[in-house]
């Protein structure tokens, strides 16, 4: 059964669009005059509207933020009086706003603005200078050093042991601490170490690593390094977050993304998204979402929702076409599992993982007897608390990477489902491995899967640090962004920036190659069997589909009458270059509800 509240708002809007459609479809007979004129009239251009039918249009117009009309030029000529802005696209591609189900807002900004790696591939010679640059140009401050974006998989030679003792030789007494580009692991020098309270007594697999001695080696990993990062870095002021978060706003708008949603959101975050908002300084649309307590959320359901409906009640606010607001229509992450790459191997599996019984020079991969942690809760569990926030019209977006924490997922929903008569949609973040049993079960239980579509090419990540430990047949299968899309997933955008460098150009791409744009000779060729989206797929994985996971389709995802004019305007046709060529991509304009963000009318 459908959720009357939800069915009810989304059939008004519905039916105001198509009545508004058909009249502005219907070309009036004189250029209008000024009250009935546009704002503003976008000409001789390719609109790709991603409608249900991915029409083609040329023209755009735009009143008070909305879409007022969409299709011919002669048709938007009769919308220009003398107050309007028309702009001639000169052919250009226009395009809806692209949108992001999976974002983490303050590393976004952190990263624009901190010690940064820049995912580059490191010796522990270049590792260590960059830092001590950091270092030396921050001069006298006892401040914690945050450095960002280790490509830990990429470190050179291949195998090399980073530790403690690479950071312990750098010339400071301030506490170090270097997270990897998937934020799931960190490196600590000795002084970050003793400030988080970390000794041989607390040592132990899998969240501590330890040397021989039993004594921690400076590598944390999952619980264990968010952990380090509350314990060592002082909570962020409000005009600290602030920067971060309009950092990250201006970088999203740079590259076209007009709505995205936070992870892991908490007061910091919604502080500063609200001070901005009161600003009129939000560029993008921002929906939250809070985690959800895993103690809590095991020993009582309903408070641990009430948590995320309290959290709702007080930072979501109203939103319209020319002022975004803030929405709290999910909940994140609820942290199943880890990563699948090696060294850290904490995604959960369903069969162990690989392990080498030869040698480094003559290697020899077989099932071990470690299948990774077990998922942070059992179906049961996560069922019973995704039943009440269906019931709250909220979707979950549990991160869940091995295809046993992807199967409790949604074994969960499952259960959900049944005890909920919400047609609220689900998700799950990522989704990197799938049993190819439970494929046909996204499109089943209208579970969307976010998935960082960039992955899915031959990298450090996937061939270094995944393929010998996945196995050949979990290797073949991986990052199954067309096998999902094949069974009726709706597959959506979720980057999970700043994991990777912010590029939406580099997602839609790679989704429909599987192939590395900077691979060289290192990384030829296709990632797994799987098969490439199409650019219409691709498309809509990048707009219309992620904002269903935010409950934001009613209102943008698509280029039609009654939404709200979030709009791109690109250097080049994505639908007739070759594939190879999209990453290259640049927009020349973002437009949220009318206005532009980046670029120029």
């Amino acid at each position: 059964m459908r959720n009357p509240t939800r069915t009810r708002r989304l059939v008004a809007i519905g039916t105001a669009a198509v009545v508004t459609g058909l009249l502005a479809a219907c070309t009036p007979a004189a250029p209008a005059s000024d009250a009935d004129a546009a704002d503003t009239v976008l000409t001789n251009g390719f609109v790709w509207t991603v409608d249900a039918e991915n029409s083609v249009q040329q023209a755009v117009a735009i009143t008070d933020g909305e879409i007022v009309y969409v299709g011919d030029d002669a048709g938007a000529k009769q919308l220009i009086g003398e107050r309007t802005e028309v702009i001639d696209l000169d052919g250009k591609m226009v395009m809806p706003g692209m949108q992001d189900a999976h974002v983490h807002t303050f590393l976004g900004g952190d990263k624009l603005t901190a010690c940064n790696l820049n995912f580059e591939s490191l010796t522990i010679p270049q590792f260590q200078d960059k830092i001590q640059g950091c270092l030396d140009e921050e001069g006298d401050t006892d401040k914690p050093l945050i450095v960002e974006t280790w490509y830990r998989q990429a470190m050179q030679p291949q195998g090399v042991t980073v530790d403690k003792s690479v950071l312990d030789a750098l010339d400071t007494d301030r506490a170090v601490l270097v997270y990897t580009t998937d934020g799931h692991s960190v490196l600590l020098n000795s002084t970050a170490l003793e400030a988080a309270g970390i000794t041989s007594e607390h040592s132990g697999p899998p969240h501590i690593e330890v040397d021989a001695n039993g004594v921690p080696n400076g590598i944390l990993e999952e619980g264990a390094a968010f952990m380090a990062r509350g314990k060592i870095v002082p909570p962020r002021t409000l005009d600290e977050s602030v920067a971060s978060a309009s950092a990250a706003m201006s970088a999203l708008s740079a590259v076209g993304v007009t709505a995205y949603m936070d992870q892991l959101s908490g007061e910091d975050v919604a502080s500063a998204m609200t001070e901005l908002r009161e600003r009129g300084e939000l560029t993008t649309r921002v929906f939250l979402a809070p985690n959800v307590s895993a103690e809590l959320g095991k020993a009582d359901p309903r408070a641990a929702v009430d948590e995320v409906l309290a959290y709702r009640e007080q930072w979501a606010t109203d939103a319209s076409a020319q002022e975004p607001g803030i929405a709290v229509n999910n909940v994140a992450e609820f942290g199943l599992d880890g990563v699948l790459q090696a060294p850290a191997l904490t995604a959960s599996f369903l069969e162990p993982y690989y392990v080498n019984v030869g040698t480094e020079e003559a290697p020899d991969w077989q099932p071990g007897t470690d299948a990774g942690p077990e998922p942070t809760y059992t179906a049961e569990q996560m069922g019973a608390i995704v039943a009440l926030l269906l019931d709250e019209d909220i979707t979950p977006e549990p991160h869940a990477i091995g295809d046993r924490a992807v199967r409790t997922a949604l074994d969960a929903f499952e259960i959900a489902r049944a005890q909920s008569d919400s047609d609220t949609p689900l998700a799950i973040a990522h989704a990197e491995s799938v049993h190819p049993d439970d494929l046909a079960r996204f499109a089943e239980l209208d579970v969307l899967p976010a998935m960082g579509l960039q992955w899915a090419k031959p990298a450090f990540d996937s061939i270094d640090a995944a393929q010998d430990t996945l196995g050949p047949e979990r290797f073949a299968r991986t990052e199954p962004i067309g096998s999902l899309a094949d069974a009726g997933a709706q597959v959506a955008n979720g980057s999970d920036w700043p994991v990777d460098p912010l590029n939406p150009f580099a997602s839609l791409q790679i989704s429909m190659t599987r192939e590395n744009p900077e691979g060289g000779d290192r990384f030829p060729g296709k990632l797994g069997e799987d098969r490439g989206l199409t650019v219409e797929e691709a498309i809509r994985a990048m707009t219309i589909n992620p904002a269903r996971i935010m409950h934001g389709d009613a209102t943008s995802g698509s280029i039609e009458v009654g939404k709200y004019a979030d709009l791109i305007v690109l250097d080049r046709n994505l639908t007739e270059i070759p594939a190879d060529e999209i990453v290259d991509t640049k927009v020349e304009l973002t437009l949220l509800g009318g206005k532009a963000v980046y670029g120029k009318l």
